[in-house]
């Protein structure tokens, strides 16, 4: 069974998820911390639950979801896991926090990459990754069947939908996105990259983005 941490980091208010199973193998999703208390919170999290980290695994490549990547992986030596369409927010990310007065340390370049249908494995479980293009080009939610749950990155929020006014971004493209998570049960939990987690039911009811596409 998959169980979650989840820890709100940096001034976008960014979720950073760890998520692992009975075996205690973890994976990082959005590593969000941005300053040294902040990976602080997180270590003390991991080491709380005995945790081994297996795998870092980004949503997209938009600073605030990946501040703390090179911490996370010099300190855990892990690798990070991403779609190759993101490559290029990971290039221009200093520049792109400079005009927003944020400092950051440059990630390290992924070196693994993810497709719709592939899966993450960590302990006995795994997520399944699902495209979602449009928020960026290079989007992507997991998934688990079995336990019910998503990760949705900034596709979807709790009663809004991911931004598409930035490069990269799409409307026709995650609406597209949108329409495909809307096929999942309507009891899966949605754990999005901002604010409160919500259903996809919940979502289909009162979602205003997703009752007038209805």
């Amino acid at each position: 069974m998959i169980k979650l941490l989840e820890l709100q980091f940096n001034p976008i208010e960014e979720n950073t998820y760890i998520v692992y199973d009975e075996t205690d193998e973890c994976i990082i999703i959005d590593a969000g911390c941005s300053n040294e208390h902040e990976n602080k919170i997180l270590q003390k999290a991991i080491a709380d639950k005995n945790l081994k980290v297996t795998k870092l695994v980004c949503t997209h490549g938009h600073f605030d979801h990946i501040m703390g990547n090179r911490f996370v992986c010099e300190t855990y030596k892990i690798e990070t896991y991403i779609n190759k369409e993101e490559l290029n927010n990971f290039e221009r990310v200093t520049s792109y926090t400079s005009y927003f007065g944020i400092n950051i340390v440059p990630p390290p370049m992924p070196h693994n990459f993810l497709n719709d249908g592939d899966e993450i494995k960590f302990g006995v479980s795994s997520l399944k990754v699902i495209a979602t293009p449009g928020h960026t080009r290079g989007g992507i939610c997991l998934y688990s069947a079995a336990d019910k749950l998503l990760f949705s990155g900034d596709t979807l929020f709790a009663g809004s939908i991911g931004r598409t006014d930035l490069p990269g971004g799409d409307y026709n493209m995650l609406m597209n996105s949108i329409k495909k998570l809307m096929q999942l049960p309507e009891d899966t939990n949605v754990f999005c990259g901002h604010g409160t987690k919500t259903t996809i039911g919940y979502e289909k009811l009162t979602n205003p983005f997703i009752t007038e596409m209805q």
